[in-house]
């Protein structure tokens, strides 16, 4: 479990993450729709997450959301590096009605987003286009490199949700232990 504080003039934020963990979370960034997906990506990804976001919500949520991403990030990264015994790499594909969308991963520590989601307009007050910057947050702080690529649908809500899944679902995957793989890299490093 590790935890991480980060206040800025914009935001204060605490959080405490779980990679390994069951789903639960407690989190309140005052942004509904941002608050969904987090949980959805907890649940997904069984992470155990405890995250509070005081942010300048009047201004607009992209401090908050772009903040928090940048957060979730160093504590990924504190939790999973040096990558030994994991499976390195995960992907996955999430249907939600109409809305399909598939992400591969590699947990490298060569931080990379592929982000080609049809995001436009807003799901309640919650700026769409504020989902490729909370990934790109994640990924960089992280080490990640990421594909998130919609394969089809229209529902804005739909696809966000798909995409946080199939991140989670992922990320799951990527973490998984193996204890045969060692360090699963022929450089023997990442």
């Amino acid at each position: 479990m590790k935890t991480l504080t980060r206040n800025t003039k914009e935001t204060k934020i605490t959080a405490t993450l779980e990679v390994y963990g069951e789903g639960k979370v407690e989190i309140s960034t005052k942004i509904g729709f941002f608050n969904h997906m987090l949980e959805s990506l907890c649940k997904h990804a069984n992470w155990n997450l405890k995250l509070q976001c005081v942010g300048d919500v009047e201004v607009d949520f992209h401090h908050s959301v772009e903040d928090c991403g940048i957060v979730l990030g160093a504590l990924l990264k504190d939790s999973l590096f040096p990558i030994q015994k994991v499976e390195r790499f995960g992907n996955a594909s999430i249907v939600m009605d109409e809305a399909c969308v598939e992400c591969d991963l590699d947990l490298s520590n060569r931080p990379f987003l592929f982000f080609d989601l049809e995001t436009r307009g807003k799901v309640g007050d919650f700026d769409c286009e504020l989902v490729e910057e909370f990934f790109r947050a994640v990924v960089i702080n992280a080490g990640i490199s990421a594909h998130i690529v919609q394969k089809r649908g229209k529902n804005q809500h739909h696809l966000i949700e798909a995409s946080f899944k199939a991140f989670a679902v992922a990320l799951r995957r990527a973490s998984a232990r193996n204890e045969a793989l060692g360090i699963p890299s022929t450089k023997g490093i990442l």
